[in-house]
């Protein structure tokens, strides 16, 4: 059974660039009037990324009342074909539902990022289904726990 009873917290687009995501977004909030988060690979001190990735966007998210648009940029040398360069993203509300919501939507699918814990207090991961869709998976932990 795949769905039982789980409420998703919110599902989002997530866009894929590669070395214009500051650009990009910095137009979409212009236009839309929405608010820019940013934050680049040099700001994620989590790992040591390649000196040409450090002023690439790592996270980018425009939030306008309930409306969000999430990017980032690729890692230099990696693939991005416009058109295909998106994301399904997914934000569970508890451990049973992503962990649920990975395995039903990964069936038949390829995992391209296992879910484990995350550098910015989440637990995450990646698949493309079956379909050739790309899905990203957050469950924010309670800051209490």
């Amino acid at each position: 059974m795949r769905n039982q009873g789980y409420a998703v917290k919110q599902v989002n687009t997530y866009l894929m660039f590669d070395g214009n995501c500051r650009e990009a977004m910095q137009f979409y909030s212009e236009c839309l009037g929405a608010k820019l988060d940013l934050m680049s690979f040099a700001d994620a001190r989590a790992f040591d990324y390649p000196a040409e990735a450090r002023d690439r966007v790592i996270h980018a998210k425009l939030t306008k009342g309930p409306v969000c648009l999430m990017a980032s940029d690729i890692m230099p040398g990696m693939s991005c074909q416009q058109g295909t360069n998106f994301s399904v993203s997914i934000d569970c509300e508890s451990a049973e539902e992503i962990e649920r919501l990975f395995s039903a939507l990964g069936e038949n699918g390829m995992v391209t990022m296992p879910l484990s814990d995350a550098f910015w207090g989440a637990r995450f991961g990646m698949l493309k289904d079956q379909f050739g869709i790309n899905w990203m998976f957050n469950w924010d932990r309670p800051k209490d726990a």
